[in-house]
């Protein structure tokens, strides 16, 4: 007997702890949009950051208002909606409540309703999420416009040509970038020694893990085409940059096309998002925009000599 009222408090004392870890779950996504973006951060996560990065491009501001606004709003519908039927289960059915179980084993009603929502929920988080989602992998021409920050509108942010053509190659495991119109390329490799966990003085302000010796120089309020792919005798790779809401993978044999507009300068992280063997940690991407005037310099020296030339026309990244 007493151990039959043990086993009752104890249970009642994990319903409880059960609850009030459900009511932190519920109120987590809550808590991740009320997080902003501190103004120090500059395209890469920080310590106990738990949100989005930032936003620097017009694909970037889709994908945060549609996370952040109908998919928390859905998500945390649905949390509630569960956590109440739980607790309602809990306290109406428990056995003290219902000494005399019943006996039935169907409700049709009951069956329609958790069929229809689950179809009607998915169908609202489709219809945006499709055109951000065609954002993405349309180029533009000058002509379309891009959702931005309405994912609900059919287009209101206008986007300029591509007037560059960077084409990135994934090799084991660090990254090829070449400029096509120009016929300029280089390799692009992580800072840092294995020995020394990766902490590295060349540049030491820079985020370890993601710090490169050589990074790919964009301009500012420029859209860029950006062709990926691997080497032919290599693996996949994913080329990723969270505050440009890009990725795509890079497969051998395959020509994968993406774009951005940075309307911020700065330098801006990615790594590879694919599991590409044993060094698929350390292949970070590092993205410098510039201005125009800068840009047209690094240019001009790149064309006449190497990217050593070209990059110390650049401010030094410390």
């Amino acid at each position: 007997m007493k151990s039959t009222q043990g086993f009752m408090v104890i249970g009642q004392f994990l319903r409880k702890m059960g609850a009030v870890a459900a009511a932190a779950v519920v109120l987590a996504p809550v808590l991740a949009v009320a997080q902003d973006a501190p103004l120090e951060e500059t395209g890469h996560p920080l310590p106990g950051q738990y949100h989005l990065q930032r936003a620097v491009t017009p694909i970037m501001d889709s994908i945060t208002s549609f996370h952040n606004g109908i998919l928390m709003w859905t998500i945390s519908f649905i949390v509630l909606l569960v956590l109440g039927l739980l607790l309602w289960i809990i306290f109406r059915f428990n056995a003290k409540r219902n000494p005399t179980p019943a006996n039935f084993t169907h409700n049709t009603m009951v069956e329609i309703l958790w069929t229809v929502l689950p179809i009607v929920m998915l169908i609202v988080i489709a219809i945006p999420s499709f055109g951000v989602l065609s954002d993405q992998l349309t180029t533009p021409d000058g002509q379309r416009k891009y959702l931005g920050t309405n994912i609900f509108s059919f287009g209101e942010v206008e986007v300029p040509a591509p007037e560059l053509t960077v084409k990135a190659t994934g090799q084991q495991w660090y990254w090829d970038y070449q400029y096509v119109d120009q016929g300029k390329e280089f390799s692009s490799l992580i800072l840092g020694d294995p020995a020394n966990d990766y902490v590295q003085t060349d540049k030491p302000n820079q985020p370890r893990l993601l710090a490169v010796d050589n990074e790919l120089v964009v301009p500012v309020d420029t859209t860029v085409r950006m062709q990926v792919t691997a080497d032919p005798m290599g693996v996949i790779h994913s080329f990723s940059v969270p505050s440009f809401g890009i990725k795509i993978d890079a497969v051998p044999g395959r020509l994968n096309e993406t774009w951005f507009n940075a309307r911020e300068t700065g330098i801006f992280y990615g790594q590879c998002s694919e599991l590409c063997g044993k060094d698929h940690a350390f292949m970070p991407i590092a993205v410098r925009v510039v201005t125009k005037e800068q840009f047209a310099t690094y240019m001009a020296a790149f064309e006449g000599g190497d990217y050593a030339a070209a990059s110390a026309t650049l401010p030094v990244v410390q």
